[in-house]
Parts: structure tokens; C-alpha cells; sequence
């Protein structure tokens, strides 16, 4: 099983956060969220190999500097021309698995990747951990790697669930805290601060006073 992070460009990242955060902000905080997440999928030893997909200068740095491949995407996709376009390639490569996380679900944990892929079934197989608000996904396995098409946004959950059944594939659906936490919205931001662990993007927004200006702990 290899794992994919799909990484736009750095400096277009998050959006939704506009309202509370500086495009600078917006900026570092997703740099630290995505160092988070690769940080932690790198220190899984069941996963055969790590690949970061992107045409991202910062990200592709980043990735390398932390020992993970890179993969380019040819131009900056949205994450599912990304993510299709690497599983084709890993397919044609004879990899027998894709396991896919985003870059914004910093509270993502070691266990919680094992969990995943201890619950994976046997190919043709799709596992789905959806978002906590149950619309969209934010990591899918698949074995093969283009044993499904995958469509990503807010309303994704649903129809890859819909994908898996007609297709007869073995569709395992575990509910994770911590991938289960992308950081999209102010709300969001909100709920990663009351945690009480001490990821990269949390002490990023302790440092900058972020946490303490928008009073969100």
C-alpha cells in the first residue's frame, strides 16, 4: 500500500478562512497542517511508500526534505484530477494499494492510519473514513488503485459509497476522530484549538496570538 498526499499550491490554500485569517496565515497554517499530516503517514511502517502529488514548489521541498517521494501532477488540478491521475500511475507501476489523505486533517495519528488499513479488505477493496460531519471523505484506500473513480469535495462521502456497492467492492466505512477533522471553516479552526494535543498547526496559532485574537479556546 502506498499513500498519497495531494498538495495544491501552498499559497492559493484555504480559502473559507479568509474571514479570520491573513492570506499569509492561511498560508503557514496549511504548511504546518500538511507537515503534520506527511510527519506522521511517514512514521506508518505497514505503508510501503509515502508520495506527496503536486506542482508545488514549497510542497515539494517540504516533501523532500522529510524523505517522502514526490509525484508531479503536471499542472495544479483540483484533488481529484490529482489523486486519478496518481492512481493511474501507481497502477501502471504494479502497486497493489492506494491509501489517500488530504493535507489538512493535522489530528491525524499514526493508530489511526493502522486502523485503516488493518480494516482494509482484501482487493477489490475501497475503505472510507468520512468527514465528521459525514459529507465528505477524508481518506480513502483502494485496491487496486483505480478500482474506483473518486470524486472529492464537500458532498463526496455518499457517492463513493454508492461507487464501492456497484462495483461489488469490499467497503469497510471506520469513523476517525482525528482524520475525520479537515480544516475548512472558522468552525473548524475552532474545534482544532480546543484540542488538547500539540500538533504543528496548533502551536503555529498559539505562536502567531491566532488562537487567543479570534477567542476560539
Amino acid at each position: 500500500m502506498w499513500a498519497v498526499i495531494p498538495i495544491k499550491n501552498v499559497n492559493e490554500a484555504k480559502h473559507r478562512l479568509a474571514s479570520i485569517l491573513s492570506p499569509n496565515e492561511r498560508r503557514e497554517l496549511f504548511v504546518a497542517m500538511f507537515e503534520d499530516v506527511l510527519t506522521t503517514v511517514l512514521a506508518v511502517p505497514r505503508l510501503e511508500k509515502v508520495v506527496v502529488a503536486t506542482v508545488c514548489p514549497t510542497a515539494c521541498g517540504i516533501a523532500k526534505r522529510h524523505g517522502a517521494s514526490v509525484l508531479s501532477t503536471g499542472q495544479d488540478e483540483g484533488q481529484t484530477a490529482a489523486v486519478a491521475n496518481t492512481a493511474a500511475a501507481l497502477e501502471s507501476k504494479g502497486v497493489e494499494g492506494l491509501l489517500m489523505l488530504p493535507g489538512d486533517i493535522p489530528l491525524v495519528t499514526t493508530e489511526e492510519i493502522q486502523a485503516v488499513l488493518e480494516v482494509h479488505g482484501d482487493s477489490p477493496a475501497m475503505t472510507i473514513v468520512p468527514a465528521r460531519d459525514e459529507l465528505g471523505s477524508n481518506c480513502i484506500a483502494l485496491s487496486p488503485p483505480n478500482a474506483a473513480p473518486l470524486r472529492f469535495g464537500s458532498n463526496s462521502y455518499c457517492p463513493h459509497l454508492d461507487t464501492a456497492r456497484k462495483l461489488g467492492l469490499e467497503l469497510h466505512t471506520p469513523k476517525l476522530p482525528g482524520i475525520g477533522l479537515d480544516i475548512d471553516t472558522p468552525k473548524d479552526l475552532m474545534e482544532l484549538c480546543r484540542q488538547p494535543t500539540r500538533t504543528r498547526a496548533q502551536e503555529y496559532l498559539r505562536s502567531q496570538g491566532i488562537t487567543e485574537r479570534f477567542r476560539v479556546c
